[in-house]
């Protein structure tokens, strides 16, 4: 599929073969892209909550379809070579939806609902959102920017938490 080697994709020539071949079959009717119900028919991600976000995540064009290249450059980022600051930004946009750099009250409330499906009702989980909101928000404008979250998630070792070791 031709992906050059380089700093954005720290992957070595063997590792973006295998990336090839598993994306090769992932992609079950041979578009060469992945839609979203291809992630699904994966055991592993048909359960987690958050596919669809991070499936928003990876494509960087916004058609709704991973390329080759979108999945190798995301997967980039959580590999051991992505840094940590990588790592943080793909985990900040799971929360910031509409990608305006900031997570609001709005956001952090749709995807923790994702998450804790009808574990929380809504107003339980409303005031975990709040609370999250007024402990993250220095500045007090009412959302999270990405310095506020880091802050937020520098005792949670994100890095090791958020690297994919390939085999």
């Amino acid at each position: 599929m031709g992906i050059e080697l380089s700093k954005e994709i720290p992957f070595t020539e063997q590792e973006l073969i295998m990336l090839e071949q598993r994306f090769r079959r992932l992609d079950v009717d041979g578009s060469g892209e992945l839609e979203p119900n291809e992630f699904f028919d994966i055991p592993e991600l048909a359960q987690n909550p958050l596919v669809q976000r991070v499936i928003s995540v990876f494509d960087k064009n916004g058609d709704g379809n991973i390329s080759f290249y979108e999945f190798v450059t995301g997967l980039s980022r959580l590999s051991a070579g992505g840094s940590e600051e990588d790592k943080l930004r793909f985990l900040f946009r799971i929360y910031d939806i509409n990608n305006d750099g900031y997570i609001s009250n709005g956001e952090l409330f749709k995807v923790l609902k994702m998450m804790v499906g009808n574990n929380l009702n809504d107003i339980q989980l409303q005031q975990l959102v709040d609370r999250t909101i007024i402990k993250a928000d220095e500045d007090f404008d009412g959302k999270i920017s990405f310095p506020e979250f880091c802050n937020m998630v520098k005792d949670l070792d994100i890095n090791e938490k958020l690297t994919l070791h390939f085999n």
